[in-house]
């Protein structure tokens, strides 16, 4: 029997909608579901919108490298959504930092990511105590809003058919493929698939869970990004301290404000799949930090305590455990994963979806190489 599709792929965010236009563009049928009323609602939204260029990573030089790889890549597709207008600095802290500036430079010359002394005005926006060193580098934001934008179009135009506020809720074997049951505002219905990609993020082990299929081991956050508006002398400028408990305040081209991230106070709770887990209602009701991250983040850069809160945006953060000891953000990619068909993604950084298109190919090639 020939199933509904070639390829089913559950989750509306930005991996889910470039793979599921990758997909279509390479011949399939393909079917995307998103439980969501839009797509990139969730975490391809609620992060801090930074393309990266691999300076975050000087503790893991494979996500450096690839970061710098994509870089270039990610702003050549899709231009209408990447703001250019601010110049982006790094600073290292002389305490509790886990690099030097000495390092840090080194490290950035290595991976081929710009970086230069930043100007005496800017050095001197810095606690000459508590900062080492202040590097100009370069590094741009993606305004999610147009990015969802130039999604839908390509999934339009790739023919792609998109099914927005259904949920898959189970997922087994079918005589070719894989049979997913999904639940939208008319009821569920079933579906059948040759392949299914599941890129849900934090959902993915729920679906597993509930498909009595292995769950992999994940940690999950709840974690708070403020949104604030920056006194104007720090409007045209993006900051990130390295590498410790430290804060990054960008701009957020969709809201006009600037985010602001603390590596201690963003993360409100933390636990591992088989855990206790955080209910829904904590997103609505949490308290913010947001005070807190000001209040250290001026410590480092006085002008941030003119810093006024706006918003906070609140997400579930996931990672695979074995990124807590250098803070890599490798791409989990797991074929078959409990049923042949199935294939679990889960990506790290939203530049960096090339890589998994590229295992997506490899995948399709293997599988039409043993037919």
């Amino acid at each position: 029997m020939v199933p509904d599709f070639d390829a089913i792929v559950v989750g509306g965010g930005f991996y889910g909608c470039l793979i599921a236009v990758d997909l279509a563009r390479l011949g399939q049928r393909v079917l995307l579901v998103e439980r969501e009323r839009d797509l990139l609602l969730r975490a391809s939204y609620n992060n801090q919108a930074r393309i990266h260029q691999g300076y975050h990573y000087p503790r893991s030089f494979t996500t450096a490298v690839r970061s710098r790889e994509s870089f270039e890549r990610f702003v050549a597709d899709f231009p209408g959504c990447v703001d250019q207008s601010f110049d982006k600095y790094y600073a290292v802290g002389r305490e509790l930092s886990k690099v030097t500036a000495g390092y840090f430079e080194t490290f950035c010359r290595r991976i081929g990511a710009p970086i230069e002394p930043a100007p005496r005005s800017i050095r001197a926006l810095f606690s000459r105590d508590l900062i080492e060193e202040v590097f100009l580098t370069r590094e741009y934001a993606f305004n999610a809003d147009i990015l969802r934008e130039s999604c839908r179009m390509r999934l339009q135009t790739s023919g792609v058919d998109v099914r927005l506020a259904t949920a898959a809720v189970e997922v087994e074997a079918a005589s070719h493929g894989v049979r997913v049951t999904l639940r939208g505002a008319e009821g569920e219905e079933q579906v059948t698939g040759e392949n299914l990609f599941h890129c849900t993020y934090s959902q993915i082990n729920p679906l597993l869970r509930d498909s009595g299929l292995p769950v992999i081991p994940l940690k999950h956050e709840l974690a708070e990004l403020a949104l604030v508006e920056v006194p104007a002398q720090l409007r045209p400028l993006g900051v990130t301290m390295m590498c410790g408990p430290f804060f990054s305040c960008m701009p957020f081209p969709s809201r006009g404000l600037h985010s602001l991230s603390h590596v201690r106070y963003t993360p409100h709770a933390a636990w591992f799949d088989g855990e206790t887990v955080p209910t829904p209602p904590r997103f609505a009701t949490e308290p913010s930090s947001v005070g807190l991250m000001i209040k250290d983040a001026a410590r480092y850069m006085p002008l941030m305590g003119a810093c006024r809160p706006m918003d906070s945006l609140y997400e579930v953060k996931t990672i695979l455990p074995v990124s807590e000891s250098d803070d890599s953000r490798p791409i989990l990619f797991k074929r078959d994963w409990g049923l042949e068909g199935l294939h679990v993604v889960m990506g790290s950084k939203i530049d960096n979806i090339y890589d998994v298109l590229d295992e997506v190919r490899r995948l399709l090639s293997s599988r039409k190489a043993a037919a």
